[in-house]
């Protein structure tokens, strides 16, 4: 009977480790999507482009770099979810603002371009 005790307790030990080493796993790999995430909204130029974005998902993978310190992994998990969820956003929100802007510069050249033919055309018929 002790022999058996011993056998579940070592079992269920076994099963607790394997536990915590498959929620550390996806915990880091979820960190590091979103530093992945913050380093590409970065250099799409959201920083400038969508500052509060930005400001959260860098305070939320700090956060979750912290968790993962302490061994938090589900918080970690949680936090590096919403990080790259926000980087994403910012990202979006700065390649729309680049889009915006190309968008409103070529009709201006446009409206120039129109202008001139109409000039030219208009000492031409004279």
């Amino acid at each position: 009977m002790n022999t058996q005790w011993q056998m579940m307790c070592g079992m269920a030990l076994l099963f607790t480790l394997g536990g915590c080493a498959s929620q550390k796993t996806p915990a880091t790999a979820d960190v590091a999507v979103s530093r992945e995430a913050v380093a590409a909204a970065t250099s799409a130029g959201a920083a400038d482009l969508a500052p509060a974005e930005m400001q959260s998902a860098r305070d939320k993978l700090m956060r979750a770099n912290q968790a993962l310190a302490a061994k938090d992994y589900k918080t970690a998990q949680d936090l590096a979810t919403q990080a790259s969820a926000d980087a994403q956003l910012a990202q979006s929100k700065a390649n729309s603002a680049k889009a915006t802007t190309a968008a409103d510069e070529l009709q201006q050249n446009i409206r120039l371009l129109r202008e001139e033919l109409a000039r030219a055309n208009a000492t031409t018929q004279q």
